[in-house]
């Protein structure tokens, strides 16, 4: 089973590596994020600045778009499982003696890996904009872990979403269904201060929210928040767990 699984993970590490495509677009994406709406909201921020705590509005956002960005790998974890479906990948995998929930996990595990590519691509473009990182080894591991965890969560839940489906679309439809609520009431890009009492009941349990809330605290002022992270490590195990229930008994492959 260890085996079968480091094979099928290693596959969805290098299946990124061999799209230059893919690998662009994943690294691009959260990049023109912070470029351009970063920018456009960059010259409001000292204005605002009791809300972001920081008169930088990049410093502010960076750790929101990191957050987002683990949202949008988990459609590509599902949309690479409906392919392999297609392409009767699949179907090979599992007349071997590896299971199911052996699947997920690599697909899982694998989908969130990629998404870390993201991160010193975006710590790069940060410091260009004027962002200053004073972070120790211990609040870089934090923080990466932290994501990672988002990663994972949502990975799992989309997986799960789609298990039984071979339909190309049903990965874009749920993306589109739930990336957009969830992004917009979170606390990823402004504060929530704002926000209406409903919002602000889906943002206490966001786990984009932690996220964001878990990266702006270690780049602003040095702290672990470690309430956030126990949260996104929990979101990580429910989703991780539901997601491999799911599949083990509702994945198929035609």
């Amino acid at each position: 089973m260890r085996s079968q699984f480091w094979g099928l993970y290693a596959r969805e590490l290098l299946r990124t590596f061999r799209n230059p495509f893919v690998l662009l677009i994943t690294v691009v994406q959260p990049f023109m994020w912070l470029a351009f709406f970063g920018s456009g909201f960059a010259k409001y921020a000292a204005d605002l600045a009791p809300y972001y705590g920081t008169s930088n509005y990049i410093e502010f956002l960076l750790p929101g778009v990191l957050s987002t960005s683990m949202l949008t790998v988990g459609m590509f974890g599902s949309m690479s499982t409906i392919q392999d479906k297609r392409f009767g990948f699949m179907k090979r995998i599992l007349i071997t003696p590896t299971s199911k929930g052996v699947v997920f996990l690599a697909k899982a595990l694998g989908s969130a890996s990629r998404g870390l590519i993201q991160i010193p691509v975006m710590v790069a473009a940060a410091t260009v904009f004027g962002v200053r990182f004073g972070l120790s080894p211990l609040d870089w591991c934090v923080w990466v872990l932290g994501l990672l965890f988002v990663a994972i969560g949502f990975c799992s839940m989309f997986l799960a979403i789609t298990a039984s489906s071979t339909d190309w679309q049903t990965p874009g439809v749920v993306s589109n269904f739930i990336t957009m609520p969830l992004m917009f009431s979170s606390a990823a890009l402004y504060p929530s201060a704002g926000f209406p009492d409903w919002m602000k009941a889906i943002s206490e349990v966001n786990p984009i929210s932690y996220s964001a809330s878990l990266g702006r605290h270690l780049l602003l002022t040095g702290a672990v928040e470690w309430v956030a992270f126990g949260y996104l490590a929990l979101f990580a195990a429910v989703m991780g767990t539901i997601g491999y229930f799911v599949s083990s008994r509702w994945l198929k492959v035609d």
